[in-house]
């Protein structure tokens, strides 16, 4: 039996984490959690899986759980204490499903202690792509990742000469308003945003989403993770998302990799890796009833997001620390209603044009960065 511990449990993927741990309970055993303050959504999860180690957002949340919880696990705080969660002795596997930046020392020191990341959290290789494959290489630690597109990906070259790759294809639903026009998003609303099509999933993926921030983010996840130049990185939109992505090789075959809209399968994928295990919760396919799939040309004009995340990727150094603190912030300040949608793009495009690069930053320069923009980009709200 395998030993998890499951950063961001209360969030989308670890909720769906937990329900892959559930119907695999004789391969895995949850030993640590971590999640914010919602302590309502991780009730259940801890009275029913009693974690041994359990992280919180901060004080007042701890202090709050202590007099709620029926045992003792030891309770711990903020991102030290998702670090030693990460690295403690007797965990296998480190799920890394938090939203955001803090995911990204927790995944350093896992890989320095030579654990099995299975990782969601795609804002980690954005923003350090350079330290964390350094350092994944230097430990040989293998990072499989969550996202069905990248676990596609993963998937379609196994077995394969990546010195074989002429371009990886990442598919893209097109999210909340894959059909409206520039001038039709003038006046679209954070409840409009929230309807994803295809998928569901928290708050703040969805409307990138619908920005199309988060496939640009996955661009950058691939160019790290699969070692592949932007320029041979391409998005299209395929609105059934049934094909989760594909590889195309030199001698122009395409492999690509179908499946539900259901993160479960991409989990379970990660978590029993390299094998595969039958679980009833993840769907099939049925080809001929879907009948037929759709694809379109990705436009760079209407999604200036995505543009924008090729644009850092390729500057490289500190730029795709900013786009994606850039980013958070202005996509908080749209969930609290604070600015409009098309400010995302205004916000983010402005913190980019403003900021000098260092090149190959190390951790604490990258910090300093993402703490500085988030700054930067509040100040615009005045």
């Amino acid at each position: 039996m395998q030993t998890i511990t499951l950063l961001g449990a209360t969030g989308s993927v670890g909720f769906q984490t937990i329900e892959v741990i559930r119907q695999l309970k004789n391969e895995f055993h949850l030993s640590a959690i971590a999640f914010g303050s919602n302590i309502e959504k991780a009730l259940p999860v801890i009275y029913e899986f009693r974690p041994e180690y359990i992280v919180v957002k901060n004080k007042e949340t701890k202090q709050e759980l202590e007099k709620t919880i029926t045992y003792n696990p030891k309770i711990s705080v903020g991102s030290e204490g998702m670090t030693e969660i990460a690295t403690l002795p007797d965990v296998d596997i480190v799920v890394n499903a938090v939203m955001g930046s803090v995911g990204l020392e927790p995944t350093l020191e896992a890989i320095r202690e030579r654990k099995k990341i299975a990782f969601a959290n795609k804002e980690t290789l954005a923003t350090a792509g350079h330290l964390v494959m350094k350092e994944a290489r230097k430990y040989g630690v293998e990072l499989l990742p969550v996202d069905s597109e990248h676990a596609a990906i993963h998937q379609c070259l196994k077995g394969e000469r990546t010195d074989e790759i002429n371009r990886l294809i990442i598919t893209a639903s097109g999210g909340s308003f894959r059909d409206k026009t520039r001038n039709e998003l003038q006046n679209v609303t954070l409840k409009d945003a929230l309807k994803h099509p295809n998928w569901s999933m928290g708050a703040k993926i969805t409307i990138d989403s619908a920005t199309m921030m988060n496939k640009g983010l996955e661009v950058i996840e691939a160019h790290w993770l699969f070692n592949i130049p932007f320029q041979q990185i391409d998005v299209i939109l395929h609105r059934e998302s049934m094909i989760h992505s594909m590889v195309e090789f030199k001698d122009h075959s395409i492999m690509a990799q179908l499946g539900s809209t259901d993160m479960k399968g991409p989990i379970q994928y990660a978590l029993t890796y390299p094998k595969r295990l039958d679980i009833s919760i993840t769907k099939g396919l049925n080809l001929i009833d879907i009948g037929k799939l759709h694809f379109e040309e990705m436009s760079l004009e209407r999604f200036p997001c995505l543009k924008m995340a090729y644009d850092a990727g390729k500057y490289g150094g500190t730029m795709p620390a900013v786009l994606n603190s850039a980013n958070e912030q202005a996509v908080e300040l749209f969930l609290n209603n604070k600015i409009s949608f098309l400010a995302i793009e205004d916000f983010i495009q402005k913190a980019m044009d403003e900021h000098t690069i260092v090149k190959d930053p190390d951790l604490s320069t990258i910090i300093e960065v993402d703490q500085s923009t988030r700054r930067r980009v509040k100040s615009y709200v005045n």
